[in-house]
């Protein structure tokens, strides 16, 4: 087991499918960003950590980590844990996800990019946490700095589709995709699109008290919405779109700061449930 010592970071970046194909942030050849070191996975109280990836943006550090964590072996829900008891320990505020999602919403085609702003949880990983003793506010699950920079940034770097947003995420634990019955219900209960990540990332990000954000772009159409999803596409989308995903998030990345005036840091209090009252 590793024993690298965790750099401190402000800034991660959790790679999901939308940038697994490319070598995450090396493939985009920018001056402005420089690997520190690539090879880093550290002893956690929950397991040895995914492999993670140390950089600098201008004068930010970011730390990455591909899919997830997710790997062979490790359950998700402690590579969740993994993952984000190393960017607490790293002093992460702001985070970034990436990931490929199934449209609901009829209006979404595949190559489209949302910025979801909600969620609904049909995981069974809903209990995964770090062991900290607080009560955590979701009425704003996701960062609104974050989100309107995502937006933003997308709506002048996309060319292969329209960007949406917001849009409500529904999670769910794959990793088959959904049946045609499971879809038409998450559809009536006001999903836009289906995933697998952001839960319990979520929660996870407001118990370290960190802002969450992510950009989405949709791969296929989920079961029983407007057409087949081909295999063909989905690889097309996987390997062509990566670039664009990554330089999303690399120039939203550089606008961000660390100033915590969306109020995120502020959702999470102290728990009532004491054994000392």
């Amino acid at each position: 087991m590793s024993q690298d010592l965790i750099p401190a970071a402000g800034y991660a970046v959790i790679g999901g499918s939308g940038t697994f194909s490319i070598n995450f942030p090396e493939d985009l050849g920018l001056q402005e960003i420089e690997v520190i070191n690539d090879k880093l996975t550290f002893a956690t109280p929950f397991g040895e950590s995914p492999t993670f990836k140390l950089f600098t943006c201008g004068n930010k550090r970011v730390l990455t980590c591909k899919m997830h964590g997710w790997r062979a072996g490790c359950s998700r829900g402690d590579a969740s844990r993994q993952l984000f008891w190393v960017l607490q320990q790293a002093g992460v505020k702001k985070i970034i996800v990436d990931g490929g999602v199934g449209s609901i919403n009829h209006l979404l085609k595949p190559r489209d990019i949302l910025i979801p702003s909600d969620y609904l949880d049909f995981s069974m990983r809903k209990d995964v946490g770090l062991g900290g003793s607080f009560l955590l506010s979701m009425r704003q699950p996701v960062c609104p700095q974050i989100a309107r920079t995502l937006f933003t940034t997308a709506e002048r770097l996309h060319k292969t589709g329209k960007v949406f947003d917001r849009g409500i995420y529904a999670v769910t634990d794959g990793r088959h995709f959904e049946s045609p019955a499971e879809v038409q219900m998450l559809a009536r209960l006001g999903a836009d699109m289906v995933g697998q990540s952001m839960c319990p990332e979520v929660y996870l990000a407001r118990e370290i008290g960190a802002c969450y954000g992510r950009i989405d772009i949709v791969v296929n159409y989920a079961e029983g919405i407007v057409a087949d999803w081909e295999h063909r596409e989905l690889a097309d989308i996987f390997y062509n779109e990566s670039k664009t995903i990554a330089s999303i998030v690399i120039e939203t990345l550089k606008q961000l700061d660390e100033s915590d005036a969306c109020g995120c840091p502020e959702l999470r209090y102290n728990t009532l449930l004491r054994d000392d009252h």
